[in-house]
């Protein structure tokens, strides 16, 4: 399922990138001398990219959550570094006393 997953992932990821890459540019660098009626209600803002973009992007979100889901599970819980820290500290020899 993990496998699957996966390459459903990569599908999404390329397909998202090449429905961005097509979109036609609007201008406007970062919103700069964009005119308040493109602003948000344009007529491009529900085309068939828009729409497709977003389809896929939600697609690509959810099996990102599948996929960290389902790889959870694998993980074998350990034990804790400060666990490792506090053994290594018990072996270590003390420090002599001054000897005077």
């Amino acid at each position: 399922m993990e496998n699957i997953l996966l390459v459903l992932n990569i599908i999404f990821a390329f397909v998202l990138v090449i429905l961005v890459l097509m979109q036609k540019s609007e201008g406007g660098a970062l919103g700069i001398g964009v005119s308040q009626e493109n602003f948000m209600f344009s007529r491009t803002a529900g085309n068939f990219m828009t729409k497709a973009t977003a389809f896929v992007a939600t697609l690509f979100i959810i099996c990102s959550l599948g996929l960290t889901i389902i790889s959870r599970g694998d993980l074998v819980p350990s034990s804790s570094v400060l666990d490792t820290v506090e053994e290594k500290n018990e072996e270590m020899p003390s420090i002599p006393e001054n000897n005077n």
